[in-house]
This record gives structure tokens, sequence and C-alpha cells, in this order.
């Protein structure tokens, strides 16, 4: 997509403010759970995460506190506190959100900069295949979705931002330093 077809920082907005995130909702709750699932796998209560576009309803922060998990949250629409941007963490989640990124080199190398040694990134999006008929995608019918990734892609990002390892399943991508 081109820059000048992005939405503004007030459609962006709108758009998300239709999304139904109630932090209670238990299909809201099944639809992060394998994220939640992956990081009380990988890490223990007592690191640090960042819920990285956390949304209307950071359904991925209660989940993790409700088992003693300690998470700072960011959105720049939603919960715009910069100064936890400066922090260090052992591992960041990022739910639908990178599909956002209208800069997504400088996002991702802000995103890696972020993690302590042995940290990880967990994200959450709808990668394009080949297989798909993008014509007919749903995934590409959110005018918020201005980037689409390729799994192929991810191998790339590894690469150029000195991640170790990845692991993809399905739409879960993780990447370990």
């Amino acid at each position: 997509m081109d820059e000048e077809d992005y939405p503004t920082p007030e459609e962006e907005i709108h758009r998300y403010e239709s999304h139904d995130n109630d932090v209670e909702d238990p299909r809201y709750q099944n639809f992060v759970s394998p994220l939640v699932e992956l990081i009380t796998k990988h890490f223990e209560p007592t690191d640090l995460g960042l819920d990285f576009g956390s949304g209307t309803g950071p359904v991925i922060t209660k989940m993790l506190e409700d088992q003693g998990y300690e998470l700072n949250v960011y959105d720049p629409f939603f919960d715009n506190h910069p100064e936890v941007l400066d922090l260090k963490y052992d591992y960041i989640v990022s739910c639908e959100v990178i599909e956002h990124f209208h800069n997504p080199y400088e996002e991702f190398e802000q995103l890696r900069n972020m993690l302590k040694p042995n940290g990880a990134l967990f994200l959450k999006t709808d990668p394009y295949s080949e297989d798909l008929d993008f014509h007919a995608w749903y995934y590409k019918s959110d005018e918020t979705h201005v980037f689409f990734y390729h799994p192929k892609t991810f191998e790339w990002i590894k690469e150029e931002f000195g991640f170790s390892s990845l692991q993809q399943d399905g739409r879960h991508i993780s990447l370990f330093l």
C-alpha cells in the first residue's frame, strides 16, 4: 500500500473503537490464548513483559496478570505512555498489531532493541501465502492493515534483527534472541 493511502490517525482510532475487545469475553480470550500459552511456556511470572499495541482491551495483559505475570501496556492510541518504551523486557507480545505498522523496519528495530538478552517477541497476524486469493482474502479488507507478511518475511526479520530462532505456527510467530 502506498503511504498516501494509509488511514489517518483519526480513521484508525474510529476503526479500532469498532472492535469488540472486552477482556472478559471468553471468545476473545480463546482467540489470544495461544499467545498466552507461548509466554507461560517460555517465561516466568517474575519476568517483565510488554503488551505492545494492546488496543482498547488489553486481554493478554489481563490473562497473564491473572496468572501472576507482570506486564506493561503500550498502545499509541489507547495507552500512550511512551516511557514504557524506554525499558527492557524479557518478552514482548503484539497480537494483531504488525499489519498496522506504517514503518515496519523501524518498528521491528524498536521492538528488538527493547528486548533483554534471551528475550522473545511473540506475534499474531495472518500471513499471506501464494495459495490465497489476494482479492478474496478477508484480511486485506481492513483499511488499517497496511502491511502484510509472508512466512519468508519472518525468516528475513529473524536474520536482519539478530534473532537466533524463529517458530511459526500458522498465525503465531515467535522470535527468540
